[in-house]
């Protein structure tokens, strides 16, 4: 669980920073670099903030990859922790 709620935070960090970045016309996060966080545990992060901070909510492609993701991740939770 530890685990977990560090790479959400490293995610978090990230993503807001990649949309800061895009507000700036700065060089962004690429997308495989996030997808790599998402797949480490960061998904729980990742798909609420597309919401909450309107950042890569509109890119069906980003989204459908996030959403797969922690998808996932809500298996390997139940499989690991509520059986």
């Amino acid at each position: 669980m530890t685990y977990l709620f560090l790479i959400s935070i490293v995610m978090g960090i990230t993503f807001y920073a990649d949309k800061r970045r895009a507000e700036q016309g700065r060089e962004r996060v690429p997308e495989h670099v996030l997808h790599i966080m998402e797949l480490l545990g960061g998904a729980f992060v990742s798909v609420p903030m597309m919401f909450i901070i309107k950042h890569k909510n509109q890119k069906k492609s980003y989204y459908l990859v996030s959403f797969g993701l922690l998808i996932l991740w809500i298996g390997i939770f139940y499989l690991y922790y509520l059986k």
